[in-house]
């Protein structure tokens, strides 16, 4: 069962999961697709404007047509949230995928795309804290993968890293790009804190540098931290005071154990989580 859901789909809002493609639709045969996701929680929709734009870049960066303006996805976006009523926390999604290709093959034809903005409860996740490890796999390079869109067809791999880790006893992992330096984890931006000073992994054009990870670098520097974007192994992450990640659905969560070894949620993490919280409703 999905949760309560109204999607804006062919001029229209409808309620619940509504059928959108077909069985040829090339988006869902051969993954030509990208979407992005905002949040609406406590009555704000934080840096919803970039989401709405970072949609576009994405099927730009992809081949698909970017036919609807952002100022549009934002009015589609809001008027979503404002059929939830009392606002509980709702995840939002505007999507762009191909219809059709050439010859019924592989290319796909961008004068096809279609789209949808979709509005969806999900509740906030609590900060209770991850579990993480390394995982066996790794992020695509540019060359290999459309990394620079939030693409679906990058997210198999990701859900793949989650599973191996998770019948490890993990709830996450750290993945590394081609070269062995880490990347991320598996659905979430990484920050580490070494000696007061917080390190996240430099963009490298192996992972999406996200909306939410770019927000809490400029609230904890304008807090006055330092903050780091640098080339990073795994073994930094092991031995940081602490670990925590970012990104849009769950914000910003502390990692409390790398491996065997346990960590206290740390006050870098405590405090980023508050300028975020702090921002959001500014």
């Amino acid at each position: 069962m999905h949760s309560p859901t109204w999607t804006f789909l062919d001029g229209t809002w409808h309620e619940g999961n509504v059928p959108m493609m077909g069985v040829r639709t090339h988006g869902a045969w051969m993954a030509s697709s990208v979407f992005d996701g905002a949040r609406a929680f406590e009555g704000v929709t934080p840096d919803l404007d970039l989401h709405c734009r970072r949609i576009n870049a994405s099927a730009e960066a992809f081949g698909l047509d970017p036919v609807v303006p952002a100022e549009t996805w934002a009015e589609l976006a809001r008027a979503g949230v404002a059929r939830f009523g009392a606002t509980p926390a709702l995840y939002i999604r505007p999507m762009y995928w191909a219809e059709g290709g050439y010859g019924g093959g592989v290319l796909f034809d961008p004068a096809t795309t279609r789209w949808c903005l979709s509005v969806y409860e999900a509740p906030m996740p609590r900060p209770a804290g991850l579990a993480i490890t390394l995982s066996p796999f790794r992020r695509p390079t540019p060359e290999t993968a459309p990394v620079e869109a939030k693409a679906g067809c990058l997210y198999p791999n990701g859900a793949r890293a989650l599973a191996e880790a998770k019948r490890r006893g993990f709830d996450n992992c750290v993945m590394r790009d081609g070269l062995g330096h880490v990347a991320e984890l598996a659905n979430a931006n990484l920050f580490t804190v070494k000696d007061g000073t917080v390190f996240t992994p430099a963009p490298n054009g192996t992972f999406l540098a996200g909306i939410t990870r770019a927000r809490v670098i400029g609230l904890l520097r304008g807090a006055g931290l330092t903050v780091v974007e640098a080339t990073m192994d795994y073994a930094d992450v092991a031995a940081a005071d602490e670990v925590f990640t970012s990104g849009n659905f769950s914000k910003v969560v502390p990692v409390t154990r790398v491996d065997d070894r346990m960590l206290q949620p740390g006050p870098v993490a405590a405090r980023a989580r508050q300028l975020y919280w702090d921002f959001a409703h500014a």
